[in-house]
């Protein structure tokens, strides 16, 4: 018996040292669930066209103020047909906005299982860039035959809506090049390696100091609507969708130029 009896109690001993632990194990999921519902690592991600560069650093802004637990990475800008070769591709975003409807229309055809809804919340209208004080005198796209300008490619709304603005004025002059984004476009005029420059009225109105705009004829008919969706059924995403198309949203997009989404 006294041989026996320090053994017992040892045994005991680890059992109840097991149970502790199984206590403990059994608490640990709980704990693990807890810190993965609190939402620590969300993260949002944002694909958007290159014309939206500054009203979108604003709402996410915004977005990030009401949602400090949200780790919002810096925002993707290109042109529309590269972002949506880019998703088609395999890159992730929670949001999707494009400066026009042909290219979310190639989005939701790449993804017929998501049965997407994209909104317009946004417009955008063509103008002449040209520097500030107009130094070659350019007052009518007829003026671009003696002038260097350029566009952007034809696949990139900014380029498929000179196109038509072109084919509306019965234009035939040619750019020195075609661009990939709008803001490069901007940017050659900016820099001085052309004279001019088909982009949106928006980029010249955020760049006053260096630019300034022409209005073509026929400009008014030719109107980019902006859509935005929500991509893979993303929460935060949609939350962001929602700040977008609210009256706050539309006070910031007014704010840099662009116009209200045309009914219907």
């Amino acid at each position: 018996m006294s041989t026996r009896r320090p053994a017992v109690l040892v045994a005991a001993a680890l059992l109840a040292l097991t149970a502790a632990c199984g206590a403990g194990a059994s608490g640990g999921p709980g704990a693990a669930d807890s810190a993965t519902d609190s939402g620590t690592d969300q993260t949002l991600t944002v694909f958007a066209a290159a014309s939206l560069a500054e009203p979108m650093d604003d709402l996410l802004a915004m977005f990030a103020e009401d949602h400090p637990e949200v780790s919002i990475q810096p925002a993707v800008y290109d042109g529309s047909s590269t972002l949506v070769t880019q998703l088609s591709e395999g890159a992730h975003a929670d949001v999707l906005a494009t400066a026009n409807t042909a290219s979310m229309d190639d989005l939701v055809a790449a993804f017929p299982d998501q049965d997407y809804q994209p909104a317009l919340f946004a417009t955008n209208t063509l103008v002449i860039a040209v520097p500030k004080g107009n130094p070659s005198g350019i007052t009518s796209l007829a003026d671009l035959n003696e002038a260097t300008f350029v566009t952007c490619a034809p696949e990139v709304p900014c380029g498929a809506a000179a196109t038509e603005l072109f084919d509306l004025a019965g234009f035939e002059g040619e750019p020195v090049s075609m661009e990939q984004n709008v803001t490069a476009a901007a940017e050659r005029v900016a820099s001085g390696e052309v004279d001019a420059a088909l982009v949106y009225a928006t980029d010249v109105a955020s760049r006053a100091e260096e630019l300034e705009p022409v209005v073509p004829d026929a400009a008014a008919q030719v109107v980019n609507s902006y859509p935005i969706v929500a991509l893979h059924g993303s929460g935060l995403g949609q939350e962001l969708v929602d700040l977008v198309l609210s009256e706050a949203g539309m006070h910031v997009l007014a704010g840099y130029g662009f116009g209200p989404p045309e009914a219907g």
